[in-house]
């Protein structure tokens, strides 16, 4: 989405007084590195301060993915913007004993920084 603020505010606005809301999204520290669940994904490529939307496109040049960056403190502000209290912050840890890779993530990835960040919010009361 490339304005995620106007959908945290559609989301305030059709939440009941108290609700919560729970979202999450890929962890925006990944941002910063390839995805390569090897040693090569472990390399800083790019800036974490960087919002140029990442974009793949087919071979007649039409958008097939589309990626906007937000670093945390940009979903803390959309979020209170919105008028939503964030009450938790979750960035799962790798588990113990997986040693599994899975696309771009490998044992050797998920030790070191989390893949997913999972907001908790409520509308306030």
């Amino acid at each position: 989405m490339a304005d995620a603020g106007a959908v945290f505010r559609e989301v305030a606005r059709v939440l009941r007084p108290g609700g919560p809301w729970v979202f999450s999204v890929t962890h925006p520290m990944r941002w910063i590195f390839p995805d390569d669940p090897g040693p090569m994904g472990l390399t800083v490529v790019q800036s974490y301060f960087d919002r140029t939307p990442y974009l793949e496109v087919d071979g007649d040049g039409n958008a097939t993915y589309v990626e906007h960056h937000r670093t945390l403190g940009d979903y803390v502000r959309q979020l209170a913007g919105a008028g939503l209290v964030l009450e938790d912050l979750v960035e799962p840890e790798w588990p113990a004993g997986h040693d599994r890779e899975w696309g771009q993530w490998s044992p050797l990835r998920g030790r070191l920084f989390p893949g997913t960040a999972i907001f908790r919010c409520r509308r306030p009361a």
